[in-house]
């Protein structure tokens, strides 16, 4: 059977978004996945990948003696092709150092001389679809059921998640107020646990930098289940998993919440689903402002507002956002 690489390094939120890759190729052999250190637990337990080599591009394996070392580990596997799901001038680089014959990628990208097939980025497609289509060379769309990004939660994530929810099975809402990218930041979330705590449980979650945003909601909502900085990835995907629903921003909570089928009320604010990175859950609806003419802004989220006002976010109410929750929640 052909063995595959696939070289995904970038945001969290990319790597289960190429989880239905791993998937379709699974199906033709084994495949290894390239990501970072940081990224690399999100794939623990994944029964499409058979390894994952952890590529440390801005600690251990920087620099021309770490990526030399990466190349030759990889070039001993003899891997029959390698899909460049991230695609940087360095990933297709090591492709092609490691000597893997046929090589997948965007015809965009900025390492796409290293492909010996390149691939059309199809902006009318989720990013999902998108990368599927790099196992794709007949150029068959992907149907939806394809797309539903796939994580594994262990009994290890399960357990921490137990003993931070106390055991109870209070239906509860989670919310997930960070962002790596600041505009991107909803900043009315204390106000919506309040208005959503009469209906259910309110558990926060989010990595250690979003600890400010969970002690403002512990402070409008005294009795919240504060998780910020306490849970793995995985874990993480595992409390979701559990939720009625989950508001979050346009980021990674939002791919864990597709990943784990739940419902998901997305915030966006400078950046629009229509950039492929949408929710993917079943149930889901996406609240922002779409009679804005300075929206989208920037394809990231920048770190400030261009024009001062971060109305995209700003003119979000809470009783908007609620109104959303409740509804997705009567239907669950």
């Amino acid at each position: 059977m052909p063995s595959s690489l696939v070289i995904q390094t970038s945001f969290l939120g990319d790597v289960v978004l190429t989880t239905p890759l791993l998937v379709q190729l699974a199906r033709r052999g084994p495949v290894d996945v390239v990501t970072t250190p940081e990224s690399a637990p999100l794939l623990a337990n994944h029964p499409a990948v058979r390894a994952l080599i952890v590529y440390d591009k801005r600690g251990a394996d920087g620099g021309l003696g770490g990526f030399v070392r990466i190349a030759r580990a990889l070039r001993r596997e003899r891997y029959d092709a390698a899909f460049l799901a991230q695609g940087s001038l360095r990933s297709g680089a090591l492709a092609f150092v490691a000597g893997i014959p046929s090589r997948f990628g965007f015809r965009t990208s900025a390492g796409r001389w290293f492909y010996t097939k390149r691939v059309d980025y199809r902006e009318d497609l989720h990013h999902a679809a998108r990368l599927l289509m790099l196992a794709r060379p007949n150029g068959r769309e992907p149907a939806a059921e394809e797309l539903q990004p796939s994580l594994f939660p262990g009994e290890a994530e399960r357990r921490r998640v137990d003993t931070l929810l106390g055991g109870t099975g209070e239906p509860f809402i989670a919310l997930a107020p960070g962002s790596v990218w600041a505009t991107k930041r909803w900043p009315y979330y204390a106000e919506l646990a309040a208005l959503l705590r009469p209906h259910a449980r309110i558990v926060v979650v989010g990595g250690g930098g979003d600890a400010t945003l969970g002690e403002a909601i512990s402070a409008a909502v005294p009795d919240a289940v504060d998780t910020t900085g306490q849970l793995s990835l995985l874990a993480s995907a595992e409390l979701i998993a559990r939720a009625s629903v989950l508001v979050t921003n346009d980021s990674a909570p939002q791919h864990l919440a597709s990943a784990m089928a739940t419902p998901t009320v997305s915030i966006f604010g400078p950046t629009v689903p229509e950039f492929g990175f949408g929710p993917l859950s079943p149930a889901s609806i996406v609240v922002g402002k779409s009679d804005l003419a300075c929206r989208p802004c920037d394809r990231h989220g920048p770190a400030r507002c261009p024009l001062g006002h971060h109305h995209c976010m700003r003119h979000v109410s809470a009783r908007e956002v609620a109104d959303a929750v409740l509804a997705l929640s009567a239907g669950r």
